[in-house]
């Protein structure tokens, strides 16, 4: 087992076709608008077709708001280290924090001796690599004193450092040789290379030497993310790896994190319905699975291989588990008859309340006809990984009610003429809706197919592990399934209700209703489903 313990991160590799430049600066703001975190362009300036790598991810800086711009990888011998520390610090500053640096030696000698680069050999190009990164990380150490770098390739002698990023820009290397490899594991912050280049069978071996050079230098091997620029397709009948639907890529990017310890996924496409297909469908999948499993397993798997021994940083604590619950650990809650909720207070933290609060003239379903589970024992304790997984549902479940809350905000201001649909249309592009040929029918789809494939995985992973488990939850969990079902009922009406919206005058009327019975039905579903399922899932784990 190789998992780390990073946060998940997600992002496109776009093509910096200069034919198509209005398109690539497109799908980066998708990229963006659907909530994925990177925006990554190859970089080869000896390409005449090719748009300037670090002109076009300045203009991306621009047009995005919370994305993350890096080259993948940028070419270190067109490029002086010097030159290129005081470029990414710049960027980082004006965007706020948003930049990383994929570096790479360098690897077509021609095209980069045909624009004046030096053709240096294949050793060359990483002593002058590794010289690089002594270069850029003593640019960036502002205070630190004049740079003195007497490198064979890269000299800076008296060159005054700044400006610093406003962050800690992570430098990572597209490496695959042995020599490039130890170098990752001594000096990067990351490794980022391609599945084209770099196998499956591979990975294990690529891994173990970062993480030996890693231990060699005094480093843990947690502080080199392991990055992965991917490309599949979603047509495939699932026997290859990216090859099916997207649970098949879900399950195979989960088990790459867990057991290879890759924490970060790179779609190398240029299609925006591939790219919306990996933010909406696939994206959730993976961290559901990564997030369950390390819950489950109460620590992170990098345990069982004694030579990792320090916890990444962004690891979460105990500590830091108890400090986050501690806000709703007092909040009132809605109990069965005879029960004390799904909360024990051993967990520390309890279900999110459903208040009563109902907008809607109608109920999709009879909430006394709920049953109820075991009660939990008042006597158990629970470790800290037992409480992570109860309180991971309860995270899922902020998020689906944030994005609704969004959705709902939209539709009011909408339906209330405070904004024109024309307006309206770019906030809901920000929820990973279609940007191009806009229809009203598609408003609603990055949202509802979050929560379809938060019930999907519940459905067909989740609930029948419970009723192995205890059986006694078998008539929770059959509820919960056929509430899933009324709820996808009534997502639909949503969406006819937003055709209706554009087509019919009082149309607005049958949009907020409808959007009353998603609100009643969706928070009323997920308060029930906290009540039953938080304690099971502390006491019985995910996996």
């Amino acid at each position: 087992m190789a998992d780390y313990g990073h946060e998940l991160l997600f992002g496109t590799f776009l093509t910096p076709r200069a034919d198509q430049a209005e398109r690539v600066v497109a799908l980066a703001r998708l990229t963006d608008q659907a909530g994925l975190d990177l925006v990554t362009v190859q970089d080869h300036p000896y390409q005449a077709r090719f748009l300037d790598t670090w002109t076009l991810l300045s203009v991306i800086a621009g047009v995005t708001s919370t994305v993350r711009v890096s080259p993948n990888v940028a070419n270190l011998p067109l490029r002086p280290p010097a030159v290129l520390a005081r470029s990414v610090a710049t960027l980082d500053i004006l965007s706020g924090g948003r930049v990383e640096l994929g570096l790479g030696a360098g690897a077509f000698r021609d095209g980069i001796a045909a624009v004046g680069g030096p053709r240096l050999t294949a050793a060359e190009g990483v002593d002058a690599l590794e010289e690089g990164i002594q270069v850029i990380r003593a640019m960036w150490a502002e205070g630190g004193g004049a740079v003195r770098v007497d490198g064979r390739h890269h000299r800076v002698w008296g060159a005054h450092p700044g400006p610093a990023p406003v962050h800690d820009v992570g430098i990572w290397l597209g490496a695959y040789k042995r020599r490039m490899l130890d170098m990752t594991g001594r000096l990067a912050d990351g490794w980022l290379p391609s599945h084209a280049y770099a196998a499956l069978d591979a990975l294990p071996r690529m891994n173990a030497i970062i993480d030996e050079a890693a231990l060699g230098a005094g480093r843990s091997p947690a502080d080199v993310r392991r990055l992965y620029n991917i490309g599949g397709t979603f047509t495939g009948s699932g026997r290859g790896f990216l090859q099916g639907p997207a649970g098949v890529w879900a399950e195979q990017l989960a088990e790459l994190s867990l057991e290879q310890g890759m924490s970060a996924y790179i779609l190398a496409s240029d299609d925006p319905d591939d790219i919306r297909r990996f933010a909406a469908e696939v994206v959730p999948g993976v961290r559901e699975l990564v997030d369950a499993e390390r819950a489950g397993s109460g620590a992170s798997a990098t345990e069982d291989r004694p030579r990792v021994a320090e916890a990444d940083a962004e690891t979460e604590t105990e500590t830091d588990t108890e400090e986050r619950s501690a806000s709703s650990a007092g909040s009132p809650v809605t109990v069965a008859p005879g029960r004390t909720g799904g909360g024990a207070p051993a967990l520390g933290f309890l279900p999110t309340p459903d208040d009563g609060t109902r907008l809607a003239d109608v109920q999709v379903w009879d909430e006394s006809t709920r049953p109820t589970g075991p009660a939990p024992d008042p006597a158990r304790t629970y470790t800290a990984g037992e409480r992570a997984a109860g309180r991971h549902l309860v995270d899922v479940h902020d998020h689906l009610r944030q994005e609704l809350a969004e959705v709902r905000r939209l539709v009011e201001e909408v339906t209330s003429g405070a904004m024109d649909p024309g307006l309206a249309r770019s906030h809901i592009n920000t929820m990973t809706m279609r940007q191009n040929n806009w229809t009203v029918g598609v408003y609603c789809e990055s949202y509802c197919r979050v929560v379809t494939t938060h019930h999907t995985i519940e459905d067909q992973t989740l609930f029948p592990r419970l009723r192995r488990a205890d059986p006694r939850l078998t008539p929770v969990v059959d509820r919960l399934e056929q509430e899933h079902h009324a709820i996808h009922e009534v997502l639909e009406g949503v969406d006819r209700a937003l055709v209706a919206f554009v087509a019919e005058p009082d149309g607005h009327k049958a949009l907020r209703a409808a959007m009353d019975l998603l609100t009643d039905t969706l928070l009323s579903h997920l308060s029930y489903e906290e009540r039953e399922l938080v304690e099971p899932l502390a006491r019985l784990g995910l996996h």
